[in-house]
């Protein structure tokens, strides 16, 4: 686990952290030596975009695009990795028709849906059944638990998930609905993903760590960088872990939060959540700079 002090000032105004293991040490390296084969896997909330009550009201840091179309151009790609269709995360995080963002993609619904900065397009397969058959069965399901008033649903095209968080008791919900709600999911052939006082049902084989290890793969990175806040993360940090045996080095990065500890345990680097994104996002545009060199 890493408390981290900032160093390396003469790069940027924004200082590079140090990595608290030699693993995230020997990541962060490979990706200053070679930028233009590097990755930079991001998650959406609570890594680009703040944490709020309403998802639909969620919008990326206001730092966050100049940051990335300033870093975007000096790298291999930046993946926007999200449990989010595809274009509502474009829609929330302002991507679109930016310059500097060619080299960004946007892989939605982990991976099942994505989205190029060059054409402006989003592709995907066909839906899984289960989940219009669990989306025409939860309002009443979610009713015999009337005692989690606050309890909602939200629609997410490819998955469909229930918060707690605008409950009376947010974590007794969650813990309520946890079993009952991977029954449901188990009938209909998907499975439920724990986040931050959500439960998400959504079909099997779509997670954030597929998404990222196929998509590193495809582009030959010699190197990748993943920041997450959330459990929904942690297969993302064990494709880092996987890439690493396989010689590829990595730096795992936590958009801080006191709700997840897990991924503060694993990562190399913690950082004070979408701000601090924000911060080593222009710290390492600034190192790739020709004043930051």
């Amino acid at each position: 686990m890493g408390t981290h002090t900032d160093t390396d000032s003469t790069h940027s105004m924004d200082p590079l952290p140090t990595p608290a293991t030699q693993a995230g040490r020997d990541g962060l390296a490979a990706i200053l030596a070679n930028p233009a084969k590097s990755v930079i896997g991001l998650d959406f909330d609570g890594t680009l975009a703040p944490i709020v009550p309403d998802p639909e009201q969620a919008r990326a840091h206001p730092d966050a695009v100049p940051a990335l179309a300033s870093l975007a151009p000096k790298v291999a790609s930046v993946a926007v990795v999200t449990g989010r269709p595809a274009g509502v995360a474009v829609r929330h995080g302002g991507f679109a028709g930016v310059p500097g963002l060619e080299h960004l993609v946007v892989l939605g619904h982990y991976g099942a849906e994505r989205w190029d900065a060059v054409s402006g397009n989003v592709s995907a397969p066909a839906p899984h059944p289960g989940v219009a058959a669990v989306r025409a069965e939860l309002p009443g399901f979610l009713d015999r638990f009337g005692a989690w008033q606050g309890t909602w649903i939200e629609e997410k095209g490819r998955a469909v998930a229930v918060h707690t968080r605008r409950a009376a008791d947010p974590q007794a919900a969650f813990e309520a609905l946890r079993e009952p709600l991977a029954d449901l999911a188990t009938r209909h052939d998907l499975i439920v993903e724990p986040g931050r006082m959500v439960l998400e049902l959504r079909p099997p084989g779509m997670d954030k760590g597929v998404a990222l290890l196929e998509y590193v793969r495809e582009i030959g990175a010699s190197a990748v960088l993943y920041a997450g806040d959330d459990l929904g993360d942690l297969p993302a940090f064990a494709a880092v872990d996987k890439l690493r045996s396989d010689g590829i080095p990595g730096l795992l990065v936590c958009s801080g939060s006191d709700e997840v500890t897990e991924l503060r345990e694993r990562a190399d680097v913690v950082v004070d959540g979408p701000e601090g994104v924000v911060r080593l996002l222009r710290g390492l545009a600034g190192h790739f700079s020709p004043s930051g060199v």
